[in-house]
């Protein structure tokens, strides 16, 4: 299996995914600046639309998306419990959490980091955030991670896109409860594993 990654990209999430599943995998830079892979060669060759994650599996099969490819990963280790049994109102609970954070949180914060980006329309995002993290917050209380008790592959998913927060003018510093699942996050191993093999930490 190889995951096509750029650093600190959305990619992290399925990085992380698969040092907490412990598969073997080869993590390949794909940085989203160049498009130009660790030989030489052109990413946008492997997956046309130039972004990451990109998943290809031993047999050549190839994913792409972020939630379909944490759910994939966290399905090949059920023992792990990455993520509830497909067809159980809790793996909809998952994927509710997944596409939220990737239309809520996400996406709001892509144009934060475009130096094209109007002001109006940035502070427009940073407001749409906030709203959003509110609610996030509310979520978390009680609770050591998105689904309750156990970790899934979510939990990645909202550790990554709040690592942008410091990037991008995004204050954290009102969220207890999210600084708390931050913290929680960044002690896990598969998390430090991963933050380190694409140089975040050293």
């Amino acid at each position: 299996m190889k995951l096509y990654y750029s650093p600190g990209a959305c990619s992290l999430s399925p990085h992380i995914a698969l040092e907490e599943a412990g598969l073997s995998y080869e993590a390949i830079a794909a940085p989203t600046k160049t498009h130009k892979l660790p030989d030489g060669s052109d990413y946008y060759a492997v997956n046309p639309l130039g972004y990451v994650p990109f998943l290809v599996l031993d047999d050549g099969t190839t994913l792409r998306e972020g939630p379909a490819i944490v759910q994939y990963i966290a399905d090949q280790v059920p023992a792990k419990n990455l993520a509830p049994a497909n067809g159980s109102i809790a793996r909809y609970k998952l994927q509710e959490w997944l596409t939220f954070i990737g239309t809520e949180l996400h996406k709001n914060f892509s144009p934060l980091f475009s130096p094209a980006t109007p002001d109006e329309m940035k502070t427009a995002a940073r407001d749409k955030i906030a709203g959003r993290l509110k609610f996030v917050e509310g979520e978390l209380a009680g609770k050591p991670y998105l689904m309750g008790d156990t970790f899934s592959v979510a939990d990645p998913y909202l550790f990554t896109v709040t690592n942008w927060a410091a990037l991008t003018g995004v204050d954290l510093s009102s969220y207890s409860n999210l600084l708390a699942f931050r913290a929680r996050m960044a002690a896990r191993p598969g998390v430090v594993a991963a933050m380190k093999a694409e140089g975040l930490i050293k």
